[in-house]
C-alpha cells in the first residue's frame, strides 16, 4: 500500500498510469508489476508491505536486503 503524504505520485502499470495526490492511497495486488514515480520535485509516501517482500522485487542482486527477523 502506498499512502501519499505530500506531493503527487504516479503509479505506472503495464496498461495504465494512475496519479495520486496527498491523502490518497493505492493498494497494488501481489504479483502486479508497478513502478512508482514522483511527479514534480518530490513526493513523500508511507509504504506498507509484508515483511517477506524483497526490496528488489523478484530479482536478487547486491542491492537486495534480506530480512533477518520478523516483527
Amino acid at each position: 500500500m502506498f499512502l501519499v503524504v505530500s506531493g503527487t505520485l504516479r503509479m505506472h502499470f503495464r496498461d495504465r498510469d494512475i496519479d495520486l495526490e496527498a491523502g490518497e492511497f493505492i493498494i497494488v495486488p501481489h504479483g502486479i508489476e508497478h513502478c512508482p514515480e514522483a511527479v514534480g520535485d518530490e513526493c513523500h509516501v508511507v509504504l506498507l508491505e509484508p515483511n517477506t517482500t524483497l526490496n528488489t522485487g523478484n530479482v536478487t542482486s547486491d542491492r537486495t536486503v534480506h530480512t533477518l527477523s520478523r516483527i
